[in-house]
Protein backbone atom coordinates (compact mmCIF):
# COMPACT_ATOMS: atom_id res chain seq x y z
CA UNK A 1 0.00 0.00 0.00
CA UNK A 2 1.33 3.23 -1.28
CA UNK A 3 1.90 6.10 1.48
CA UNK A 4 0.92 9.39 0.69
CA UNK A 5 0.63 12.67 3.51
CA UNK A 6 -1.48 15.47 2.31
CA UNK A 7 0.19 19.03 3.61
CA UNK A 8 -1.48 21.98 3.98
CA UNK A 9 -2.41 25.15 6.29
CA UNK A 10 -5.97 25.61 6.16
CA UNK A 11 -7.03 24.63 2.58
CA UNK A 12 -10.21 22.40 3.21
CA UNK A 13 -11.41 22.58 -0.75
CA UNK A 14 -8.88 20.83 -1.94
CA UNK A 15 -8.19 18.85 0.52
CA UNK A 16 -11.15 17.49 0.84
CA UNK A 17 -11.00 16.79 -3.32
CA UNK A 18 -8.56 14.39 -3.12
CA UNK A 19 -9.12 12.59 -0.04
CA UNK A 20 -12.59 11.75 -1.77
CA UNK A 21 -11.21 10.66 -5.07
CA UNK A 22 -8.48 8.58 -3.41
CA UNK A 23 -9.88 6.83 -0.05
CA UNK A 24 -11.26 3.79 -1.65
CA UNK A 25 -8.31 2.93 -3.40
CA UNK A 26 -5.77 0.95 -1.95
CA UNK A 27 -3.25 4.41 -0.77
CA UNK A 28 -3.07 5.07 3.10
CA UNK A 29 -3.83 8.73 3.40
CA UNK A 30 -2.85 11.01 6.28
CA UNK A 31 -3.63 15.16 6.48
CA UNK A 32 -1.08 17.34 7.70
CA UNK A 33 -1.38 20.69 8.46
CA UNK A 34 0.60 23.71 10.39
CA UNK A 35 -2.16 25.16 12.24
CA UNK A 36 -3.13 23.66 15.27
CA UNK A 37 -7.08 23.78 15.03
CA UNK A 38 -7.30 23.54 11.27
CA UNK A 39 -10.24 22.71 9.35
CA UNK A 40 -8.55 20.14 7.31
CA UNK A 41 -8.79 18.04 10.77
CA UNK A 42 -12.96 18.19 10.51
CA UNK A 43 -13.00 16.96 7.06
CA UNK A 44 -10.39 14.27 7.07
CA UNK A 45 -11.91 12.94 10.73
CA UNK A 46 -15.58 12.83 9.01
CA UNK A 47 -14.11 11.08 6.23
CA UNK A 48 -12.24 8.43 8.81
CA UNK A 49 -8.74 10.13 7.65
CA UNK A 50 -5.73 10.07 9.97
CA UNK A 51 -4.42 13.69 10.32
CA UNK A 52 -1.93 15.19 12.61
CA UNK A 53 -0.58 18.73 13.66
CA UNK A 54 3.30 18.94 12.51
CA UNK A 55 4.48 22.75 13.56
CA UNK A 56 6.59 24.09 10.39
CA UNK A 57 9.98 24.03 12.32
CA UNK A 58 9.27 20.22 12.96
CA UNK A 59 9.19 19.83 9.38
CA UNK A 60 12.70 18.02 9.06
CA UNK A 61 12.54 15.52 11.76
CA UNK A 62 8.62 14.67 10.88
CA UNK A 63 9.31 13.61 7.35
CA UNK A 64 13.22 12.70 7.72
CA UNK A 65 11.67 9.63 9.80
CA UNK A 66 8.48 8.77 7.29
CA UNK A 67 8.65 7.05 5.00
CA UNK A 68 5.64 8.89 2.60
CA UNK A 69 5.49 7.47 -0.97
CA UNK A 70 4.64 11.03 -1.54
CA UNK A 71 4.01 14.39 -0.11
CA UNK A 72 0.99 16.68 -1.93
CA UNK A 73 0.88 20.12 -0.83
CA UNK A 74 -1.37 22.71 -0.89
CA UNK A 75 -0.89 26.18 -0.21
CA UNK A 76 0.86 25.49 2.80
CA UNK A 77 2.13 28.97 4.83
CA UNK A 78 4.89 27.47 6.41
CA UNK A 79 8.66 26.75 4.89
CA UNK A 80 10.15 23.62 4.12
CA UNK A 81 14.24 23.63 4.15
CA UNK A 82 16.19 21.93 1.42
CA UNK A 83 16.88 19.09 3.48
CA UNK A 84 13.28 18.25 4.39
CA UNK A 85 12.82 18.75 0.56
CA UNK A 86 15.99 15.79 -0.26
CA UNK A 87 14.22 13.61 2.30
CA UNK A 88 11.39 12.53 0.09
CA UNK A 89 9.17 13.29 -3.39
CA UNK A 90 7.01 16.72 -2.62
CA UNK A 91 4.25 18.04 -5.54
CA UNK A 92 2.61 21.19 -4.93
CA UNK A 93 -0.28 22.36 -7.09
CA UNK A 94 -0.23 26.41 -7.99
CA UNK A 95 -3.39 28.43 -8.85
CA UNK A 96 -1.81 29.94 -12.12
CA UNK A 97 -0.03 28.73 -15.55
CA UNK A 98 3.44 28.88 -14.21
CA UNK A 99 5.92 30.24 -14.60
CA UNK A 100 3.29 33.00 -14.78
CA UNK A 101 2.47 34.57 -11.52
CA UNK A 102 4.40 33.02 -8.47
CA UNK A 103 3.89 33.41 -5.17
CA UNK A 104 1.17 34.57 -3.28
CA UNK A 105 -2.03 35.59 -4.31
CA UNK A 106 -2.21 34.08 -7.33
CA UNK A 107 -5.58 34.08 -8.60
CA UNK A 108 -6.27 37.59 -7.66
CA UNK A 109 -3.22 38.83 -9.43
CA UNK A 110 -3.62 36.73 -12.76
CA UNK A 111 -7.22 38.29 -12.86
CA UNK A 112 -6.17 42.04 -12.26
CA UNK A 113 -3.49 41.58 -14.53
CA UNK A 114 -6.60 41.26 -17.18
CA UNK A 115 -4.93 38.16 -18.19
CA UNK A 116 -7.74 35.62 -20.51
CA UNK A 117 -5.99 32.65 -19.91
CA UNK A 118 -5.11 31.21 -16.74
CA UNK A 119 -5.36 27.57 -14.84
CA UNK A 120 -3.55 25.21 -12.56
CA UNK A 121 0.36 23.79 -12.07
CA UNK A 122 1.15 20.45 -10.20
CA UNK A 123 4.86 21.05 -10.09
CA UNK A 124 7.46 19.43 -8.08
CA UNK A 125 8.94 21.32 -5.02
CA UNK A 126 12.59 22.64 -4.86
CA UNK A 127 14.46 25.51 -2.83
CA UNK A 128 12.98 28.15 -5.02
CA UNK A 129 9.54 29.31 -5.15
CA UNK A 130 7.14 27.67 -7.16
CA UNK A 131 10.41 26.94 -9.15
CA UNK A 132 10.36 22.89 -9.82
CA UNK A 133 9.60 20.92 -13.07
CA UNK A 134 5.97 21.04 -14.07
CA UNK A 135 4.30 17.80 -14.01
CA UNK A 136 0.62 18.81 -15.10
CA UNK A 137 -1.17 22.42 -16.02
CA UNK A 138 -4.57 22.67 -17.11
CA UNK A 139 -6.24 26.35 -18.37
CA UNK A 140 -8.92 28.13 -16.91
CA UNK A 141 -10.67 30.97 -19.44
CA UNK A 142 -11.64 34.28 -18.31
CA UNK A 143 -14.40 35.88 -21.02
CA UNK A 144 -15.07 39.48 -20.75
CA UNK A 145 -18.20 39.00 -18.60
CA UNK A 146 -16.67 36.81 -15.87
CA UNK A 147 -16.46 37.76 -12.34
CA UNK A 148 -13.71 37.36 -10.04
CA UNK A 149 -15.73 35.13 -7.77
CA UNK A 150 -16.53 33.06 -10.88
CA UNK A 151 -13.31 32.88 -11.95
CA UNK A 152 -12.09 31.80 -8.05
CA UNK A 153 -14.44 28.88 -8.02
CA UNK A 154 -13.59 27.64 -11.44
CA UNK A 155 -9.86 27.59 -10.48
CA UNK A 156 -10.62 25.73 -7.43
CA UNK A 157 -13.40 23.51 -9.09
CA UNK A 158 -10.77 22.27 -11.49
CA UNK A 159 -7.51 22.05 -9.45
CA UNK A 160 -9.82 19.50 -7.11
CA UNK A 161 -10.38 17.47 -10.26
CA UNK A 162 -6.68 17.64 -11.68
CA UNK A 163 -4.45 17.22 -8.33
CA UNK A 164 -6.19 13.69 -7.48
CA UNK A 165 -5.75 12.26 -10.40
CA UNK A 166 -2.28 13.40 -11.15
CA UNK A 167 -1.18 11.80 -7.54
CA UNK A 168 -3.02 8.91 -8.13
CA UNK A 169 -0.50 8.10 -11.36
CA UNK A 170 2.42 9.37 -9.46
CA UNK A 171 1.79 6.64 -6.88
CA UNK A 172 0.99 4.69 -9.80
CA UNK A 173 3.57 5.23 -11.75
CA UNK A 174 0.91 5.43 -14.17
CA UNK A 175 0.51 6.76 -17.83
CA UNK A 176 -1.99 9.49 -17.90
CA UNK A 177 -3.98 11.90 -20.64
CA UNK A 178 -5.37 14.66 -18.93
CA UNK A 179 -7.53 15.48 -21.82
CA UNK A 180 -9.38 12.82 -20.41
CA UNK A 181 -9.96 14.28 -17.11
CA UNK A 182 -12.70 17.25 -18.26
CA UNK A 183 -14.96 15.23 -20.99
CA UNK A 184 -17.44 17.63 -22.76
CA UNK A 185 -15.68 20.71 -21.08
CA UNK A 186 -16.07 24.16 -22.65
CA UNK A 187 -12.94 25.00 -24.92
CA UNK A 188 -14.32 27.77 -26.61
CA UNK A 189 -14.16 30.47 -24.31
CA UNK A 190 -16.78 31.09 -22.86
CA UNK A 191 -14.84 31.06 -19.19
CA UNK A 192 -13.86 28.05 -17.84
CA UNK A 193 -14.85 24.17 -17.54
CA UNK A 194 -18.05 23.97 -16.04
CA UNK A 195 -20.95 23.90 -17.82
CA UNK A 196 -22.70 22.69 -20.94
CA UNK A 197 -21.50 25.43 -23.99
CA UNK A 198 -23.65 23.86 -26.71
CA UNK A 199 -25.54 26.52 -26.40
CA UNK A 200 -22.94 29.47 -26.56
Amino acid sequence: MKKLAVLTSENETIVRAVIEYLRNKNIDIIVLSNVLNSKVFDSAKLLNIACEYVPAEENGQYFSCKNFDLVAITEYKGELSADTIESGKFIDIHMSLLPAFKGKDAIYRAFDAGVKVSGVTVHSITSEIDGGKILAQYPVLISNTTHFDEFRDEMYKVAGILYPKVIECILEDKVFDFADLFKGACSSGCGGCSGDCRNH
